[in-house]
């Protein structure tokens, strides 16, 4: 990928955050990106070209993978370190490009690599959960219940914060994750 390249797909981006794909034409994204519009149509097939090409970039893509979790059978560190590794890849920017590519015209190409991640979180949590039971560490339940609580406290923050920014809620994404961690691990901690 060459520089041209890179500033269509970071304009393209940038606009799809803003407007939404369908709202973003390829006029607008050469004026964002200070090329010729021709100049898409060399680098690209069309704006949906764009988009696929920016899904394969970790800036655009956050490819969150079960190796990034590790955990030490600490339940409240875990869940803290399993909220900071999603956090810090589901980050409000990526919420909103998530938010921008959910259009018809793209939802058979993207909608895969948009779901993978709460998948991979998912199954991480689920796994985990199991463990614990299992290790007496938590008390018996659902698992897959338990994963989609955690997966949604944190999706949650995320998603608002990108959402509505500073006029919802002031507190920091450190604070929250400690604060909501520890309130989730009290329900499900064995006495």
């Amino acid at each position: 990928m060459d520089e041209t390249q890179n500033k269509i797909i970071t304009a393209a981006m940038t606009l799809i955050m803003e407007r939404g794909y369908t709202a973003t034409t390829t006029k607008d994204i050469a004026a964002e990106a200070g090329v010729n519009e021709c100049t898409i149509f060399r680098r690209f097939k069309g704006k949906k070209e764009i988009v696929l090409s920016a899904m394969e970039l970790p800036e655009w893509n956050p490819c969150l993978s079960e190796e990034d979790f590790s955990y030490s059978d600490d339940v409240v560190r875990d869940l803290i370190s399993f909220s900071e590794v999603y956090m810090g890849k589901v980050t409000p920017r990526m919420v909103k490009v998530s938010i921008g590519l959910r259009t018809p015209e793209l939802y058979p190409y993207t909608s895969d690599s948009i779901l993978e991640v709460p998948r991979v979180f998912k199954k991480v949590l689920t796994a985990y959960f199991d463990k614990m039971i299992r290790g007496g560490k938590i008390r018996d339940g659902d698992r897959e219940s338990l994963a989609m609580m955690f997966l949604s406290l944190n999706f949650g923050f995320v998603f608002l914060s990108a959402s509505f920014g500073e006029k919802l809620t002031h507190i920091e994404k450190e604070k929250y994750i400690c604060n909501s961690v520890g309130i989730f691990a009290e329900g499900i901690l064995k006495k």
